[in-house]
């Protein structure tokens, strides 16, 4: 059964912005040598890493709201420059934009059910052009959106 994971973005300010720093750190990794991958470094391991290599995304939560996802490719070992063992979260850099739903801050990351995951958008657009997360959230509500 595929389960998701959802992580707090911290810093990121738009889904221009996250795109623009995972471009960066793919850069980076390949000009010191490393592989062509776009890893995201996490201090723990999932413990249910194989229903998150079922189909399992990365849902990011942007300005207080689940905004765009990415496909987990892999779960490995990974260790900071100190030795410190660490896990790397091998992702998709695709990201999809998904319907916005709003979560309140945590730390870490959070599994989230199949089930519970927020809807990808049509291809061909954002829920509501480029609004403000918060204004969608409140137009939707009203129910106009």
């Amino acid at each position: 059964m595929t389960v998701h994971l959802v992580k707090m973005a911290v810093g990121v300010e738009s889904i221009p912005h996250l795109e623009e720093i995972q471009a960066r750190r793919l850069r980076a990794a390949v000009e010191a040598g490393g592989p062509a991958v776009l890893r995201h470094v996490t201090r723990n391991t999932p413990r249910r890493a194989e229903e998150i290599l079922d189909g399992g995304s990365i849902y990011w939560v942007i300005r207080g709201f689940i905004q765009v996802r990415q496909a987990i490719v892999d779960v490995a070992e990974h260790a900071d420059s100190d030795g410190t063992p660490a896990c790397a979260l091998v992702l998709d850099p695709r990201v999809a934009r998904t319907e916005l739903r709003p979560m309140r801050p945590f730390q870490g990351w959070r599994y989230l059910a199949a089930e519970k995951a927020p809807p990808d958008l049509p291809a061909n657009g954002t829920e509501a052009g480029d609004l403000p997360p918060e204004m969608v959230e409140e137009l939707r509500a009203l129910g106009l959106l």
